[in-house]
């Protein structure tokens, strides 16, 4: 029976996977036309699934492909551009050896052999160059080389000198044979790798792959894919849900990153919750808690890089609408790594989990921990059923906030973090048992809303800086159109007012459009 996979390839006769078919027929084509490109994504987004199903679809084709990777490569042997020739050779007749290159004469099979064992322990890029010139004109068809993992070799000069080498048979094809095209896949794109070993005042952009085509295949996973995916395992297991409906919703949390999709279908099955809402938001909540690869692996990028940290934070809890330019390093390396996307001309977080995982790691960081522990020790107070009493919640923050600033004084604090404080304190109070998230476009400087998820019951909580009352009724519209889109009766305000003949505190309820409307002022 098939499982759902998060670690490692992803095998069409193994594993529940979306069908990648329209995928692997896009990169055919650019195969046909003879480029030479890479496959960047961050990590545990598809291109190692992509390259093993790649190679099986092109052989259906009559290429010879070499598919080979640096993953377990010990890093000495890219020191030296000897030691990388043998390497890169030995990856080589591994392939031969292992009978996993169809389509490849037995002549040149045995040429490949030969010349590996005569350099077994060293050769030069250049001799290496010359021998796979050499092999790509004796066998009868073309051949297309796949490199895995290149990130491994990415901090040595002796890899870029490879790259130089294939430069050079890709601008000599009209002269000379060479590979029909050649496929690297990492997180870092050539350009990085340059960057990453040049020192500061040398030229960072003078790339020898220069030549590659952009990549700009989705690699996402659609909705549709998703519920192929959902569909397939419903007939096996003998199930009845909406295979549609709940792939939406994975969609929803995910927005379609690889690893995201597959843990929640994973954690769905093996807690054998229900393929519905609920069943959803526990998977979600619980990977939310977890520690995994992704998550673990994103935090460690932050903290290596605190500009991009700082970047996030301001889009996430200032409201600060950052203008999508492909030029910014940070924006370069944050879209590098999957962590943001361009919407709409401005920068926003990849997917709905992975903003909610940043919101709580920079809550634990820079949270005010006395307002925390007022959360946990009220929490008791607002859970009553499997429900939270919203409206005592929010009255309760808003004394907590009287009690903890002046409001005159520290004014331009509060404006500033109003958002970051209220998520504070709400965290302790829904952690493990609920999860929330922003709605993307609410989030400015102004207002936000905040969606809770707990135990299946939805809460729209929206956070604003008061602007008047024309501004106050235009947010009031919006928040009817979320409840109305979530199919809620009640939805809530906290609003951070600093008129000075502002009344603080819990206000009588609101009707508007046949929705009630509670609001805090603090």
């Amino acid at each position: 029976m098939k499982t759902f996979n998060t670690a490692g390839t992803c095998r069409p006769n193994e594993h529940y996977m979306v069908d990648i078919t329209d995928r692997l027929e896009t990169i055919r084509k650019m195969v046909v036309k003879g480029d030479y490109f890479c496959i960047n994504r961050g990590r545990q987004y598809g291109k190692t699934t992509t390259l093993a199903n790649l190679k099986g679809y092109l052989e259906q084709f009559g290429y010879c492909v070499f598919s080979i990777s640096f993953e377990k490569v010990d890093s000495s042997y890219f020191q030296t551009q000897s030691t990388l020739g043998a390497i890169i050779l030995r990856l080589l007749a591994l392939c031969v050896k292992r009978n996993k290159t169809n389509h490849l004469d037995t002549v040149c099979a045995e040429e490949v052999l030969s010349f590996q064992n005569t350099h077994s322990t060293e050769c030069s890029i250049f001799d290496m160059s010359e021998f796979l010139i050499q092999l790509c004109g004796n066998n009868s068809h073309p051949i297309v080389l796949l490199i895995d993992e290149v990130d491994q070799a990415s901090a040595h000069e002796s890899f870029l000198k490879f790259l130089g080498a294939l430069r050079d048979m890709y601008l000599n094809r009209g002269d000379d044979p060479a590979f029909q095209s050649v496929i690297l896949a990492g997180v870092y794109d050539i350009k990085n790798l340059k960057i990453k070993i040049r020192t500061e005042e040398d030229h960072q952009y003078n790339s020898p792959w220069n030549i590659a085509v952009p990549f700009e295949v989705d690699m996402s996973l659609s909705p549709e894919g998703i519920a192929g995916m959902l569909a397939e395992y419903k007939t096996d297991h003998e199930l009845t849900f909406d295979e549609n409906e709940v792939a939406q919703m994975i969609h929803d949390y995910t927005s379609g990153y690889p690893f995201l999709v597959s843990r929640i279908c994973q954690k769905i099955e093996q807690e054998k919750w229900t393929w519905n809402k609920e069943g959803v938001q526990k998977a979600a909540n619980a990977i939310l808690m977890e520690r995994n690869t992704l998550f673990d692996n994103m935090i460690k990028k932050l903290d290596d890089y605190p500009e991009l940290k700082k970047l996030l934070k301001g889009i996430l809890f200032e409201g600060k609408k950052k203008p999508y330019s492909p030029d910014e390093k940070y924006i370069q390396i944050a879209t590098m790594f999957n962590y943001i996307v361009n919407k709409d001309g401005y920068v926003a977080i990849a997917c709905r989990l992975m903003e909610t995982r940043l919101y709580n790691l920079f809550i634990n960081e820079d949270g005010d921990e006395l307002l925390m522990m007022q959360g946990q020790a009220d929490k008791n107070q607002f859970i009553h059923d499997g429900s939270i009493d919203m409206p005592h919640l929010m009255e309760r923050f808003v004394i907590h906030m009287n009690q903890t600033f002046d409001l005159d004084k520290d004014h331009q604090f509060l404006e500033d973090n109003g958002r970051e404080i209220f998520l504070t304190y709400l965290r302790p109070i829904i952690n493990g048992v609920g999860n929330y998230y922003i709605e993307a476009q609410t989030r400015d400087h102004n207002r936000m809303d905040v969606i809770v998820d707990y135990l299946g019951t939805q809460y729209v909580i929206e956070l604003k800086i008061w602007r008047g009352n024309a501004y106050n009724e235009r947010g009031e519209e919006q928040l009817c159109r979320y409840l109305e889109y979530y199919d809620l009766q009640t939805g809530f305000l906290v609003s951070f007012c600093f008129n000075k003949k502002r009344k603080s505190g819990l206000l009588p309820p609101v009707k508007l459009k046949g929705r009630t409307l509670i609001e805090a002022i603090v």
